[in-house]
């Protein structure tokens, strides 16, 4: 056998190598590839915006008087799991016009509380007071409380959060 012929052929111990290399690659790349579609996968998820939470029946509601209702909302973001605490008030004008407000003071954040012997919302910093319709009536709060969108179905009412 001349030389160069046989430098062409693959020998039994480069033969095993290479199937081996070869087998090695395909377990890799079937083991691998769902662990990086799972590491992958929280960032490339869509995250729902809105959201419809109920509030409750109507008639939890008195006409004329804001109610308080708070709920949390778990939100994940990637491997980032939070829990988010919400307040609004809910002012039956009548029975079918329903508004929430968010009760965040609009200056820094902070929780207003209805005030029934003021008739306002009133704001423990700085003291800025909304009237019943959220509107400022004193104090530094430079815009009215916060709305959310609402509807009531069959009876039972539901908030629109933004997140």
């Amino acid at each position: 056998m001349d030389q160069g012929s046989y430098s062409s052929r693959l020998s039994r111990n480069g033969f095993v190598k290479a199937v081996t290399v070869a087998i090695g690659s395909i377990m890799g790349f079937v083991l691998g590839l769902p662990a990086i579609a799972y590491l992958i996968s929280p960032g490339m998820s869509a995250d729902d915006n809105e959201v419809w939470i109920p509030v409750g029946p109507l008639e939890k509601y008195p006409s004329g008087f804001p109610t308080r209702f708070s709920f949390t909302r778990t939100r994940v973001n990637g491997w980032e799991k939070t829990a988010l605490s919400y307040g609004v008030y809910v002012l039956r004008k009548s029975d079918d016009q329903v508004i929430v407000y968010s009760d965040i003071c609009t200056h820094l954040g902070c929780r207003v509380k209805w005030r029934a012997e003021l008739q306002e919302y009133v704001s423990p910093c700085h003291d800025g007071h909304f009237d019943i319709d959220g509107k400022v009536t004193k104090g530094p709060p430079p815009r009215p409380l916060d709305r959310f969108e609402s509807k009531v179905e069959a009876g039972n009412l539901y908030m629109k959060l933004n997140t």
